[in-house]
């Protein structure tokens, strides 16, 4: 097995609805068969979304992509064999059945990024969102997530304090 294969991101579909399940699933194949340097992370892209629910807004997350799972791993006869023998998977995202990894360009909008940002603030710094859909909100930094090159802020959202996930890129210290 060649060892000095990089991880990708891969694409895997799944049934409706089963995107959690395959996701923990994975997860839980990594643990049991001792696969974390090749199967490094599984995600299930969500975007916070404000639902309103008998005349009251409440934030709610909702899947970016319903019926797919993306996969950070090494593609060799194992891995390939594992994530396409979990429980509701239905294939690789590819011609035929050869997985294509994601290109940098599909990564960027998912929030993936190749080039780690070095972040200049820390948590209780206050922060300027300088791009997306918070464009132009300060918040203090409540958490950071250095693995996803994301910060955590409190945005006043129909009258109360709303904790929103902004990438890196889009945030600057002020």
């Amino acid at each position: 097995m060649d060892q000095e294969q990089e991880a990708r991101w891969y694409v895997v579909h799944t049934y409706s609805g089963y995107e959690m399940k395959v996701k923990n699933n994975i997860e839980r194949t990594i643990k049991n068969r001792d696969l974390g340097n090749e199967i490094i992370e599984v995600r299930v892209p969500m975007q916070e979304v404000v639902e309103i629910k008998d005349g009251k807004a409440t934030p709610a997350k909702k899947k970016l992509f319903p019926g797919y799972v993306l996969i950070n791993m090494v593609m060799n006869d194992e891995t390939w064999y594992v994530v396409r023998n979990t429980r509701g998977v239905t294939g690789f995202v590819g011609p035929g059945s050869k997985p294509v990894p994601l290109t940098e360009a599909e990564m960027r909008p998912l929030g993936i990024k190749v080039e780690d940002i070095v972040a200049d603030f820390a948590v209780g710094d206050t922060i300027a969102v300088i791009g997306g859909v918070w464009k132009d909100t300060v918040g203090v930094v409540q958490a950071m997530n250095p693995g996803k090159q994301t910060v955590t802020i409190n945005v006043e959202l129909f009258g109360r304090e709303t904790p929103v996930e902004i990438s890196f890129a889009e945030v600057q210290k002020m």
